[in-house]
């Protein structure tokens, strides 16, 4: 699922590559100072993962928040609610892994990958996955579910409608009737709700990736016991 603002254009890219700037945009950075936006992850009290960088114009300034969304099936019409939010690096991980509560004890995973370009997206399922025993394989990669800008990974109900994202932008994206327990969550870690809040995936923005990324995902991928 892909919560409705997101830019059509903002998709993973292996190694360090920027969606492309739109016609009219001011010319390029050299490299030190295209260095130098890469080295900064910090932006007030936000941090970023290493996992992705806006563009280096800035038309969009990374923040902590969240905003109510939906997503609307293309076929049908119909709508699921959303939330979305970004949270700073350091609560990143922890409230990812807080949102998997609401789930119950048993949940279905999805990995995704876009670390083969000329490949595409490609995702890796796991059902029926204890809930605690995948927080404690997910500890184990986080590095990886934080830092590689080719990895996401989604957490649903077996049985219901109801989804948690850590998208390949490092932002959480929750797909559920009932956003009530979920927002609880995002509001005890001290968020704020701001519906007009723009997030990094919706402007020119650079993903980060690397070799070593790509084989501690085909680690994670076969620890999950995922196919």
């Amino acid at each position: 699922m892909r919560f409705l603002d997101e830019s059509p254009a903002a998709r993973p890219l292996p190694q360090l590559k920027a969606v492309a700037p739109t016609e009219g945009d001011l010319p390029g950075p050299d490299q030190a100072a295209l260095d130098a936006h890469l080295a900064r992850s910090r932006y007030g009290r936000f941090t970023l993962t290493d996992a992705i960088r806006p563009g280096w114009q800035l038309d969009i300034v990374p923040q902590a928040g969240y905003r109510h969304d939906a997503y609307v099936d293309p076929a049908t019409g119909s709508r699921l609610p959303a939330l979305v939010a970004a949270v700073s690096r350091e609560d990143l991980f922890e409230t990812f892994l807080e949102l998997l509560d609401p789930l119950g004890d048993t949940c279905d995973v999805v990995l995704e990958s876009t670390h083969e370009e000329a490949v595409g997206r490609r995702e890796f399922t796991r059902e029926g996955v204890e809930r605690l025993v995948l927080e404690s394989l997910l500890w184990e990669f986080d590095d990886l579910l934080l830092d590689d800008g080719c990895t996401g990974i989604a957490v649903m109900h077996p049985q219901e409608s109801v989804e948690v994202q850590l998208d390949e932008h490092k932002l959480l994206v929750v797909y559920s009737q009932a956003r009530a327990p979920f927002e609880s969550v995002l509001k005890g870690r001290g968020l704020r709700r701001d519906d007009r809040l723009r997030f990094i995936s919706q402007g020119e923005h650079m993903h980060t990736s690397s070799g070593r990324h790509a084989r501690r995902f085909a680690e994670c991928v076969g620890r999950l016991g995922a196919c």
